[in-house]
């Protein structure tokens, strides 16, 4: 992945955990007393901090059997964290609990962290006081497997020797508090692999961090992303999303926020999203009026993070996160909008307005390459090549990637024809160098490219294989090589084309037949469509 297609990022966020996760943090304690208490409040805590917890009297279903679904959480889950209480070397149950929870640690994925309530770390690794009673009545209970209960001490040993918390003498919540923001600081090496691969990206976070400024917690932000098609942009905010979402109460990535306004109730359609991925339950909304009416109400008091992604009317804005001189959401909430149109931006009054440039020469050499030769060091008779190829695309992300894929494996003959060709075109017409691409591709996969860009785009895979296959398309030989042209991508289980790609798609068949729908190959729009009804226009073989 790179720094390119806006859409890779086409599919909609909620707040919860990364596919690798299903938890941030698990929770291993015993004690019914700080349950409702300590162990609550930290909870409560870490959930409105929005860090996805396990803690079993919550998480586990009715009837779920606990000896199979506790390890399960335990793997599945980020941080483990270990609450010692003075009964807690008591339960086998814990301490079976905890050789597991280091047996993870050994395998190096996950972070092990103690919280030492009403023990001292230095209690735990002598196994003194309440520890030396209990560990007495279990040698008593297992004598025929004595090396069970030296497992358990080398266990507690080990663990009271991690970095951890001490509450000692101090005040519970600003312990809890102090707690929650240290899991939040390590939670955040996790997401750098998000980052791998996206040529200029770390420059760009970085000036996003700067507008974001999330150490200003007493006021909401509005953050403008601008630039034009393809340099990317939404790639850089599902970044920032994907980073920083657990920082807030609640979150939401809304993609392609103009496309989906465009559809029956569309508008009524993203704030339900809205609402239901930061309340965590559906609410019924029949109108607009009545959806802004909800999300001014219900969010006013939450800390949230709310991406409109590709939003090109200021109504949808209004809509969504209200008019700037009004508190739709909680202090310490951010905004991010990204749009091309910078005038949008200015009329709303967003905070910070970030244009996004296209990629210096050497990065667009650097994502070039690494598409064209799967990696970034060419062969000496391709260099000269590369630079010419690099400065048609004009430092544009998504132009350097469809390029790149397109001559991969290619000969230098091919290479050239593709230069001779892209030298012919106005250095703005950035759809017709991408269409190199698509000419280049056989009869039957330009065929599966039109009918995405017309009728496919972001729906299921599994749907889209169907209806070409009813076609005798061969979709998965077709769709494979458009992923492996970057013509698409597929992500949540759906197809996704770049709104670039997609409008050169629609171009493409609109040219057929400029003036007159009927005798194109593919009707989309319901205006279209209506015409050729009333008109009587449609020609033998078109798909609508």
């Amino acid at each position: 992945m790179a720094l390119i297609t806006e859409a890779s990022s086409s599919s909609s966020y909620s707040s919860s955990s990364s596919s690798e996760w299903k938890y941030d943090a698990f929770l291993s304690f015993r004690g019914a007393d700080t349950r409702r208490s300590f162990i609550s409040y930290l909870y409560e805590r870490l959930y409105h901090e929005g860090i996805n917890t396990f803690k079993d009297d919550r998480e586990l279903e009715t009837g779920q059997s606990i000896s199979q679904a506790l390890p399960k959480a335990i793997a599945e889950s980020r941080i483990l964290i270990i609450i010692f209480l003075e009964k807690y070397a008591c339960s086998t149950w814990c301490l079976d609990e905890l050789v597991r929870i280091l047996e993870c640690k050994e395998a190096g994925r996950q972070t092990v962290l103690p919280i030492f309530y009403d023990v001292t770390p230095s209690q735990v690794r002598k196994q003194s006081g309440n520890f030396e009673e209990a560990f007495a009545v279990h040698e008593g209970s297992f004598k025929d497997n004595i090396e069970k209960v030296q497992q358990w001490r080398a266990a507690m040993r080990e663990v009271a020797d991690l970095s951890g918390w001490d509450l000692q003498d101090r005040d519970e919540a600003e312990f809890i508090r102090e707690i929650v923001k240290d899991i939040i600081s390590k939670l955040r090496p996790f997401s750098s692999d998000i980052t791998k691969g996206l040529v200029g990206m770390e420059l760009r976070l970085e000036k996003m961090r700067l507008y974001l400024d999330l150490g200003q917690s007493d006021k909401v932000k509005i953050i403008g992303v601008w630039g034009m098609g393809g340099v990317g942009k939404t790639t850089i905010a599902s970044v920032v999303y994907k980073q920083m979402y657990s920082q807030f109460e609640g979150s939401i990535f809304l993609a392609d926020v103009r496309k989906a306004s465009e559809t029956h109730d569309g508008l009524v359609s993203l704030q339900k999203k809205l609402l239901s991925a930061i309340l965590n339950r559906d609410l019924e909304i029949h109108d607009v009026h009545k959806g802004t009416d909800e999300i001014r109400k219900r969010l006013c008091h939450k800390k949230v993070l709310v991406i409109l992604d590709d939003v090109n009317e200021l109504q949808h804005v209004e809509c969504l996160i209200g008019k700037r001189d009004e508190n739709w959401f909680g202090v310490g909430s951010r905004i991010i909008i990204t749009t091309r149109n910078k005038h949008l931006l200015a009329q709303h009054g967003v905070d910070n307005e970030y244009m996004v440039d296209g990629l210096d020469h050497e990065e667009a050499l650097k994502l070039f390459h690494l598409k064209a030769f799967k990696n970034d060091r060419p062969t000496y008779d391709y260099k000269e090549l590369s630079n010419q190829f690099v400065r048609y695309a004009s430092g544009l992300p998504l132009a350097l990637v469809v390029l790149g894929s397109y001559l991969y494996a290619k000969s230098r003959k091919e290479w050239t024809s593709a230069l001779d060709r892209l030298r012919e075109i106005p250095n703005e017409e950035i759809s017709r160098k991408l269409q190199i691409s698509f000419d280049g591709l056989d009869a039957t996969d330009k065929k599966i490219f039109l009918d995405i860009a017309c009728f496919f785009n972001g729906m299921k895979e599994n749907y889209v294989k169907k209806i070409l296959d009813s076609c005798e398309f061969y979709p998965d030989s077709g769709i494979g090589e458009l992923i492996n042209r970057s013509l698409i991508s597929v992500s949540d289980e759906s197809v996704w084309m770049h709104d670039l790609l997609r409008e050169m798609g629609q171009k493409i068949v609109r040219q057929e037949s400029p003036m007159e729908p009927g005798q194109r190959s593919r009707i989309w729009l319901y205006t279209d469509v209506r015409h050729v009804f009333i008109n009587n226009t449609v020609r033998k073989s078109i798909v609508m």
